[in-house]
């Protein structure tokens, strides 16, 4: 069959026009030539849609051929930058650093010669420093007072308020003597107010440091239950004195009622016993309110009367001239019953 399909007339020497690849891709329809089904009239210049093959030979051809390269998105400087300084604003200030680290290192060398001296007064006696007596005055201190060492750091300054007010009663009662003197000047009835303030500023002043500033700091000190009920019972009846004697109500002390007697008699030393009656009056309330304080810090404690009773007992027992009578009066005792039944020997008979 092959035969019929050649062409008899065909030089065989001749080119086949058909043989062309290019032709022979377009023929099988791989390819498509611009004609007038690829006019477009409305598309710019009446150009004509380029070949498949054309379009892709365009591309590759834009592909491979290197065009102008675009300019960075960050533009890059034209000069150097200026060189590195450091300004004011990147400075850090150490100096409020290096105050602090001073401070620490001070408060650190205080507890550790504070646990120093806690460790020398474990092999050596206190000595006392209460009251700052000099040395040549004939009586020397009578207690030990430090609070950085015996009380807790928690409680300190609540031990040191108590304190101030039982220096600020002491100044009251100074008051309350010249306040008594203005008022025996100006009216003869003050001679027994007079006689008594000077008996309050010489009894009272040593006796309430001793009967409720003491076992306070004792109480805080050891956290003794004993010396808390100490505390409170005897403070409660120290209030109870500071509002007798802001009242005025008897000659025992100047305050508000004779005050305001005297005061339209004589302006001066009527406002001289107004000015000790709101000092007296100033006094109770810190007390009432330093009262309920230990109060509240003591129950928060969980302690108890039971346990005060049982501290009392234990702490009796312990003392030495307790221990010292109890041996006697049991020794004393044994000798009576050995001598009794001695003579009951000798009158009774032989046995």
């Amino acid at each position: 069959m092959s035969d019929y399909d050649s062409n008899p007339f065909a030089d065989p020497e001749a080119v086949n026009p058909f043989a062309d690849q290019s032709v022979q891709q377009a023929a099988r329809g791989g390819g498509r030539q611009a004609g007038l089904d690829d006019y477009n009239p409305f598309e710019k210049d009446n150009q004509t849609k380029p070949a498949a093959g054309e379009e892709h030979k365009g591309l590759l051809t834009e592909a491979t051929v290197p065009g102008p390269q675009a300019a960075p998105a960050i533009m890059q400087p034209s000069n150097d930058p200026p060189p590195y300084t450091q300004s004011s604003a990147q400075r850090v200030d150490t100096s409020e650093l290096e105050r602090r680290q001073q401070e620490l290192e001070k408060k650190a060398e205080e507890l550790a010669r504070k646990e120093q001296e806690m460790k020398n007064m474990q092999f050596q006696d206190r000595q006392n420093n209460w009251p700052p007596l000099p040395k040549w005055f004939p009586v020397g201190p009578c207690f030990y007072q430090d609070f950085s060492v015996d009380i807790p750091l928690e409680f300190q300054r609540t031990v040191k308020f108590v304190y101030y007010i039982w220096m600020f009663y002491g100044f009251t009662l100074f008051l309350n003597f010249l306040g008594s003197l203005a008022y025996f000047i100006v009216d003869s009835d003050g001679g027994a107010t007079f006689g008594l303030s000077i008996l309050w500023l010489i009894l009272f002043t040593p006796c309430s440091f001793i009967c409720w500033y003491r076992p306070l700091y004792k109480a805080f000190r050891s956290d003794s239950s004993f010396n808390f009920f100490v505390f409170f019972f005897i403070f409660f009846f120290q209030f109870c004195t500071c509002i007798l004697m802001c009242l005025g109500i008897t000659d025992i002390s100047v305050g508000w009622i004779n005050s305001l007697t005297i005061i339209g008699k004589h302006t001066a030393a009527g406002a001289v016993m107004m000015f000790v009656a709101l000092f007296f009056s100033i006094c109770a309330a810190a007390e009432i309110i330093m009262l309920l304080k230990v109060h509240r810090i003591y129950r928060s404690t969980g302690a108890s009367f039971a346990k005060a009773q049982q501290e009392f007992a234990t702490g009796v027992m312990k003392n030495e001239a307790v221990q010292s009578g109890v041996a006697n009066a049991a020794s004393s005792a044994a000798q009576g019953a050995v001598r009794g039944a001695a003579s009951q020997y000798g009158t009774g008979g032989k046995y």
